[in-house]
């Protein structure tokens, strides 16, 4: 039987969680390298733009549909648009979270491998040079067992923090997760602005360089800022079910764009002064986090033991809280879901969705080794649903979102949401509601079609 829907229960814990869901992996690996591509400070001010004109507007949204319904993705468009198509932006939003869940997990198992490769003081090793590095990490996500086993313990861990609930599941731990985190980006900082060479990273991560600011780099700026915060799913959406007729939901998303973003600029803090002090060119995606800064460890320990134990541990430790926190927003789309329109107890609907996400996982971690020549629509599964959340779940519900609070939901119920049943005054709310119906659609039509675009051309 379908128990009574749980809450959170203070504001510093909606805030926490909120952006647990918004800050991950992308955060630490994928910023830095952007804003080094884009021109440094220019890109950071293009992004910051961005963050507030684009991305917050969607995540009011979210926030907005969500309270309103007091229901999961898919049930909150059915209960606010009986019988309308809508309700596909919540479908999507439910695919999207066992999709991500499934292939986010791998890459999050291959960080607990190297969080406990730390732990055992494997990062000591220093060999001749990184490809040695990139020789190991290959040689472990094309195993077929290793990378599955740590795919199941990640998996696990994110069940064990669902199946609690709301408030002593999502919330305890989200008040606890991402305190450790953000102090242990202060201490990484300190660590690495600390390290000889530190100024050269420094001043090419904040030196405004206007002649890299091309067309791609500002739309590349504002997809970096849509995806940051991970709207479009619906999970925010499932998390605002559970907030307060107190929780002021246009504060609570500027807190989770100002944290979300400061993670972002502290994590280059930690990445670009490590990197260049060692003489290295930073790297984009898994070949910075699990080849170049394994490199820099191995040569820091090599100088001084402790600390490049320690900046070691605590930087994957780091990457696996920001996974963490984000993983358990995916699952709790679809548990929340499965247990409310199917009628079962939140601990099955948790062990259905960790049992489906284990199974496609696996198949995203095998595309790695032997099934690399298994495709589906000429891409292996890892890579299938990567594209198919980001080029078009993504935009497309973040999309619909906006467009259902902009033009569909009655003027009134929105601003109800929006001030609070009148607590907060209507005219501040006006501009906000003017970028959700006007900016923030049409930036995001802007990002889909740059994203499509290319894979017409290779048609």
């Amino acid at each position: 039987m379908h128990s009574e829907r749980g809450s959170f229960g203070s504001q510093l814990g909606v805030i926490l969680a909120s952006a647990g869901s918004a800050v991950g992996l992308g955060n630490i690996w994928r910023f830095p390298t952007e804003v080094g591509r884009g021109g440094g400070a220019a890109f950071i001010l293009i992004y910051l733009g961005f963050i507030f004109l684009v991305a917050m507007p969607v995540m009011v949204s979210e926030f907005i549909i969500g309270r309103s319904a007091r229901s999961n993705a898919i049930g909150a468009f059915r209960k606010l648009s009986p019988g309308k198509l809508w309700v596909a932006a919540g479908l999507m939003g439910v695919l999207g979270g066992f999709l991500v869940l499934s292939f986010y997990s791998v890459v999050a198992g291959w960080t607990l491998h190297y969080t406990a490769q730390s732990a055992l003081g494997q990062m000591a090793v220093n060999p001749q040079s990184s490809t040695d590095y990139g020789q190991a990490f290959n040689s472990f996500v094309s195993d077929p067992w290793k990378p599955v086993i740590y795919l199941a313990v990640f998996l696990l861990l994110t069940h064990l923090v669902v199946v609690r609930g709301i408030q002593h599941g999502i919330e305890r731990y989200s008040k606890l997760m991402m305190p450790m985190l953000l102090v242990i980006i202060v201490l990484l900082m300190f660590f690495s602005l600390t390290m000889p060479g530190a100024a050269d990273g420094i001043r090419f991560l904040l030196k405004p360089d206007l002649s890299e600011v091309t067309p791609e780099v500002v739309l590349g700026a504002m997809g970096q800022a849509f995806f940051s915060l991970s709207v479009g799913l619906g999970c925010l959406v499932t998390y605002s079910s559970y907030f307060s007729e107190e929780t002021r939901l246009v504060k609570s998303a500027v807190n989770v764009c100002i944290i979300d973003t400061m993670v972002a600029v502290l994590s280059g803090f930690i990445i670009f002064p490590t990197v260049f002090s060692v003489g290295l060119a930073p790297d984009a995606g898994p070949g910075l986090v699990f080849i170049t800064l394994p490199n820099v460890f191995a040569l820091t320990f090599g100088k001084m033991p402790v600390v490049g134990y320690v900046f070691a541990l605590l930087f994957y430790v780091l990457l696996l809280l920001a996974a963490l926190t984000s993983s358990i927003s995916m699952h709790e789309i679809c548990t929340a879901f499965i247990s409310e329109h199917f009628r079962k107890s939140r601990q099955t609907a948790a062990i259905l969705v960790t049992a489906i996400c284990m199974v496609l996982g696996t198949f995203c971690s095998l595309s790695f080794g032997p099934w690399q020549d298994v495709t589906l629509f000429g891409r292996g599964f890892f890579d299938l649903f990567d594209f198919t959340v980001t080029k078009f779940l993504m935009p497309l519900g973040g999309l619909l979102m906006t467009l259902f609070v902009g033009w569909y939901l009655d003027r009134k119920l929105v601003e109800q949401q929006m001030t609070n049943n009148g607590r907060i005054s209507v005219r501040a709310m006006r501009p906000l509601l003017f970028l959700v119906r006007w900016v923030a659609p049409t930036g995001i039509l802007v990002i889909f079609l740059n994203e499509l675009f290319p894979l017409f051309m290779e048609r």
